[in-house]
């Protein structure tokens, strides 16, 4: 009978063990502390008008940048790619959205091959100065363009992703963890 009784607290105790905390994410979780993804932009890769609509059931990353900045995006971009890569057949499940904020000199012949060069789960994206600056504020990304004779374009480093659902539920500023944010993807593709 203690046997028995042993047997049984400790085929609970493995099962309370099993219940515990959700693996924890590599990311920020900011699951219900930003708004679902809305947008309206053109496709650089089609000349489409698209929406969130067009993206739903895939997780979406969204990240703002310029075709011309000489470090932080094509650094970003390229380890994002390292990501598609890692997640292998759940790569499909994926898009990555890159939002010009100069849409001056970013036409949609240049954002296309700026982004086809990272993958073809790559969508660069371009829209109306206002357009980019309310996708901008909804999402809290600042950036300033300075037509200057030295043009100078800075912006906020964050990659937003969305769930299939279009729901926000990760940002991050760093994407050197690539194994990380793979796996975060990989989760949000597979739930």
């Amino acid at each position: 009978m203690r046997i028995l009784l042993r047997f049984t607290v400790l085929a609970a105790l493995l099962c309370l063990a099993g219940c515990g905390p959700e693996k924890p994410w590599h990311s920020t979780d900011i699951t219900g502390g930003m708004p679902d993804l809305s947008f309206r932009m053109v496709r650089a890769s089609d000349g489409l008008k698209v929406s969130q609509d067009d993206y739903r059931g895939r997780v979406v990353l969204l990240y703002f940048g310029y075709t011309h900045c000489p470090d932080i995006c094509p650094t970003t971009l390229a380890n994002i790619s390292d990501v598609l890569k890692r997640l292998g057949r759940d790569a499909e499940k994926v898009r990555v959205l890159f939002v010009s904020v100069d849409p001056d000199r970013d036409t949609l012949d240049v954002l296309k091959q700026y982004a086809e060069a990272f993958g073809q789960q790559v969508d660069g994206l371009r829209g109306s100065d206002n357009a980019i600056a309310d996708l901008a504020r909804r999402y809290r990304v600042a950036y300033t363009v300075k037509k200057t004779p030295d043009y100078v374009v800075t912006h906020t480093s964050a990659v937003f992703v969305f769930d299939a659902k279009g729901r926000a539920r990760l940002v991050t500023t760093d994407t050197n963890d690539t194994a990380g944010l793979t796996d975060d993807v990989r989760r949000l593709a597979t739930e």
